[in-house]
């Protein structure tokens, strides 16, 4: 079986996200141009520069930090996270009571996530993956296509 690490309860995929894939490549090419310019020296000498770069190299990295597993990334109120940790389901679309309100609410700004979700039981787990790999290589992200404003029921 495929590594979950990047398969949210919800059934969306860490690699999918801006904050995996994205981010830390945008903040790494900053990160790497001010130092070559010798920000990382002189730019102490600027209120608040210490914290910002305490940010940006954070930044750099956090798709090793990222994961909705380990409550690391994705809000850490989550009731998605925490209905399918209770209910000892490994992704939501293998609950029997997919998709419920809090799915159906998620999807109203997560566009695929039903489609995948479906998807995801039809193919298997190491299939789905692999797609979803191949769909960063194209550099999507679900930020490409997210719809705001939503909201997650309670219930």
């Amino acid at each position: 079986m495929a590594d979950l690490k990047q398969v949210t309860y919800c059934g969306l995929y860490c690699g999918l996200c801006s904050s995996c894939n994205r981010i830390p490549k945008q903040a790494m090419a900053l990160h790497d141009t001010m130092k070559k310019e010798s920000w990382d020296q002189w730019g102490k000498e600027i209120p608040k520069f210490s914290e910002f770069w305490g940010f940006l190299t954070m930044l750099t990295d956090s798709e090793a930090n990222c994961s909705c597993r380990a409550s690391t990334c994705g809000p850490p109120f989550c009731g998605i996270r925490n209905c399918a940790q209770e209910k000892g389901i490994e992704i939501c679309p293998f609950c029997d009571d997919y998709p419920c309100n809090r799915i159906k609410g998620l999807a109203m700004g997560y566009v695929t996530l039903l489609a995948d979700g479906e998807r995801l039981k039809a193919l298997g787990i190491d299939q789905w993956v692999e797609e979803q790999e191949s769909r960063r290589a194209t550099g999507f992200a679900y930020v490409d296509i997210r719809c705001q404003p939503y909201e997650i029921p309670d219930k």
